[in-house]
């Protein structure tokens, strides 16, 4: 394989360096790959969040060489039950469990602390030869033959490909005049850290209650990372809230099932929202993550449709540098496009449509979703699809996700 042009990559989170890991592997020395983000500046990480890393991502990691330096703080979630219920509800019947392995020995989910991925990732790509700069990308200009992307501190790169990783406000897809659908909802996910008394065995529960779903997921220790959804003007005056104050909301909706509970940091709220990028690609640039969509978290497959794209353009960009081809030119970054584009709009309709079904206050609707949950339960065949479907093994898979080098 010849020497190609740079490739850059804008954004430092866990899409931009899981793709710079993925181009470096399988490219080789020959195209270097060069991560640009402020945020590099921030290292380690404190991110107190969690995050479902579903089964193909897992592999994905363990493939790149993150997993190994993960695993030892990673939660491996071993079964999953479902109520729905209204809040003042003295009991929350259940009425979907799932079990938790996709094969023998293989969880379909890990509950993964985001600080300690990040810091992996970080240390992984720069054992790797990936160029970390801690900038901005402040302009670029595509030409038929390449990109020239202009640093913030000044630098010049001259790059067959751009790829936008800068999250939901991406500034490059902005600049590349690249539109928007979607809506806002009126809706904040609270994200908290919980200890409690008893042990969660790796159990995870999603509680449907009329303003939206309240997921409880198993961390290392006796400790879960809850997403509690809420009006945003709740949310707002939940997260205002007193210790005290907050304890009784908390309590309400945890339950004591598994002893006394404490929150072990302080309760944030995040906006959320729907949208997908009318096109993924532009000339010599391809979006990945928030930058091309952003779902619902209802499903927990927000981290991982972004890592899906990682996956699914690594492996188009490293096939046509083995043929010979410019990986930047559009014919290329249309493969990538038509194969992840019809996934991700799925995945939208999917969970604009679970969000619709669960998070009201209808009798009605509340009969023909526990009906439904019902129906499912009772039929296993259903489950595995369901559980091979959210652990991103269903479809057509990336090489990556499947476990196998690029």
């Amino acid at each position: 394989m010849s020497a190609q042009r740079s490739i850059v990559i804008c954004g430092g989170a866990f899409a931009g360096l899981a793709l710079a890991l993925a181009l470096r592997q399988g490219l080789g020395p020959d195209v270097p790959v060069i991560v640009a983000d402020p945020a590099l500046a921030l290292r380690p990480s404190r991110d107190p969040r969690a995050t479902a890393i579903v089964a193909a991502c897992r592999r994905l990691f363990e493939t790149l060489g993150v997993w190994g330096q993960v695993a030892p703080t990673a939660q491996a979630i071993t079964d999953m039950v479902v109520t729905d219920s209204r809040l003042e509800d003295a009991t929350r019947p259940t009425f979907l469990t799932f079990a938790g392995d996709v094969a023998p020995g293989e969880p379909f989910a890990h509950m993964v602390e985001n600080r300690f991925l990040i810091d992996a990732l970080t240390a992984r790509a720069e054992a790797e030869g990936v160029a970390l700069r801690a900038t901005a990308v402040s302009t670029s200009d595509a030409r038929a033959d390449g990109v020239s992307v202009t640093l913030a501190d000044g630098t010049v790169i001259d790059a067959g490909l751009l790829v936008a990783a800068d999250g939901a406000r991406s500034k490059l897809r902005e600049r590349a005049g690249i539109a928007t659908h979607g809506w806002d909802y009126d809706q904040s996910g609270i994200v908290v850290t919980v200890g409690h008394e008893r042990e969660h065995h790796g159990r995870a529960e999603e509680h449907f209650l009329p303003a939206g779903p309240f997921a409880i997921l198993p961390l290392t220790g006796n400790r879960s990372s809850l997403v509690w959804t809420e009006t945003r003007k709740d949310a707002a005056r939940i997260t205002a809230l007193g210790d005290e104050e907050f304890h009784a909301e908390l309590e309400q909706r945890f339950g004591l099932h598994l002893g006394e509970i404490k929150a072990l940091d302080k309760p944030r709220a995040f906006p959320l929202g729907y949208f997908v990028a009318r096109s993924f690609i532009s000339e010599r640039m391809a979006l990945i993550g928030d930058a091309a969509h952003v779902i619902h978290p209802i499903a927990g497959q927000g981290l991982n449709m972004g890592l899906k794209d990682v996956a699914a353009l690594a492996e188009v960009v490293v096939d046509a540098a083995r043929l010979g081809m410019d990986f930047g030119q559009i014919d290329v970054l249309e493969h990538y496009q038509r194969w992840r584009r019809f996934d991700t709009m799925a995945m939208g309709v999917a969970t604009n449509s679970l969000n619709f079904l669960f998070s009201n206050e209808s009798t009605l609707l509340r009969t023909v979703r526990d009906i439904g949950l019902g129906v499912v339960d009772r039929l296993p065949p259903l489950k595995s699809m369901f559980i091979r479907q959210a652990a991103g093994l269903s479809g057509e898979v990336p090489r990556l996700l499947k476990g196998e080098a690029l």
